[in-house]
């Protein structure tokens, strides 16, 4: 009676061996031609993203793994896509789907997309309140899609400003990193920039709130008529038509 459990349990754990062996067998690995088609799929949709200006940046696409635990199906055709609304920079997910094998499936795949350019940074580490200096600040290469908001890359653009948080050496300055610029007061005269496609038209008006750096705001200009535009500059408001 012994003898029949211990060769009952023998045959229970080399059966469950053999099971976790031909899984690992079997775990799905992405071919190379896929992995190559999602670097491609990724970076493209970034590059679209940048400004004409940014032609010296690189681009980067690490593409994970996909979850171990997935049982897939073999395919013989994966076609790689971009669910809608995914911002294609920084960390992401990409699409997969099987368009032709014994079952359909779909998943999504770890993706790192980084845009390497040139920015400003900081020499050493500065606590939040230190109004920057020249001195402060140095260029080098950074990943400009590690955060959402901008990399600063001009110093006219971060001199005179003030941090907001702290920054440790060799950080990138953002503009999250900075104190939003008052350009003007609610109720002082403004500079309106009304412009449209291959024209732009100059005026004037009343500024009806603080003009905060890239915020909307209304302006009443000639014949009490109330327009929005962004505040873009000392006593500046521009008007896209």
């Amino acid at each position: 009676m012994l003898r029949q459990r211990v060769v009952a349990w023998f045959t229970v754990v080399l059966g469950g061996l053999a099971s976790g062996a031909a899984a690992a067998q079997t775990a799905f690995v992405l071919p190379d031609e896929v992995v190559a088609e999602v670097q491609r799929l990724a970076g493209e949709a970034a590059a679209h993203l940048l400004p004409a200006s940014a032609a010296a940046t690189r681009i980067e696409v690490q593409v994970g793994r996909l979850d171990p635990q997935l049982n897939l199906a073999p395919c013989q055709q994966i076609v790689t896509f971009l669910p809608p609304g995914i911002r294609p920079l920084g960390r992401l997910r990409m699409g997969l789907r099987c368009a032709k094998g014994a079952m359909a499936w779909r998943v999504t795949l770890p993706v790192d997309v980084k845009v390497w350019g040139p920015a400003l940074v900081v020499r050493s580490t500065l606590p939040a309140g230190t109004v920057l200096l020249a001195q402060h600040l140095d260029a080098a290469e950074v990943d400009l899609a590690a955060r959402s908001d901008a990399a600063i890359v001009l110093p006219a653009d971060a001199l005179g400003r003030t941090l907001v948080r702290g920054l440790a050496m060799g950080d990138a300055v953002r503009s999250g990193d900075l104190k939003v610029r008052q350009y003007f007061n609610a109720g002082d005269t403004v500079r309106v920039k009304a412009v449209g496609q291959g024209f732009a038209v100059m005026g004037e008006g009343q500024a009806m709130a603080a003009g905060l750096e890239g915020r909307t705001i209304q302006v009443r200009v000639e014949g009490g008529r109330v327009i929005s535009g962004v505040a873009a500059g000392e006593r500046l408001v521009e008007v896209m038509l």
